[in-house]
């Protein structure tokens, strides 16, 4: 077993998927969802231009927020994938307002396209990924980044919410 509390180690976080790949299957349970049982409640609530520029903006946040947060890893030097090791903290740029832009953003993005194409059962199913990604990545994130680096990822922690709001 590695020592991770040596920055240059190659230990991970040990996430339980690839968080792009729950974004996906998210969107993709939700259309087949959509399919075998309609709902049809965003339909019924927005037309179709309104979802459209509603889905586009929340997708365009959420690009954005990710696009900021890889580019602050790469300036940083440190992996962008999470089943990678972390070799140094980001914690400027995007990162001194939110802990995990990165999953904030794809959050939106998934929001964003189940918008945009009326996909009610994509907004239900965003619960049970959100629950996976936050108990299956982000908690095993933290704890990996907490032993790999300690006090100053204990105190980058208490001074930055996880996911944009304060606890």
């Amino acid at each position: 077993m590695s020592n991770a509390s040596n920055p240059s180690d190659n230990s991970t976080a040990g996430v339980v998927a690839p968080p792009p790949l729950i974004a996906v299957v998210t969107i993709a349970l939700g259309l087949l969802m959509d399919w075998l049982f309609p709902l049809s409640v965003l339909s019924a609530l927005f037309g179709w231009a309104a979802r459209l520029v509603i889905g586009t903006i929340l997708f365009a946040a959420g690009g954005a927020l990710v696009y900021l947060a890889e580019h602050q890893f790469r300036g940083v030097g440190t992996n962008v994938p999470p089943w990678k090791p972390s070799l140094k903290l980001a914690t400027s740029g995007i990162y001194q307002w939110v802990r995990n832009p990165m999953y904030v953003g794809v959050g939106l993005m998934v929001a964003g396209v189940a918008i945009a194409l009326g996909s009610d059962w994509t907004l239900v199913l965003m619960i049970p990924a959100a629950l996976l990604l936050h108990y299956g990545v982000v908690l095993r994130e933290e704890r990996y980044l907490e032993a790999r680096f300690g006090e100053p990822y204990r105190a980058y922690k208490d001074s930055v919410p996880r996911y944009g709001w304060h606890r």
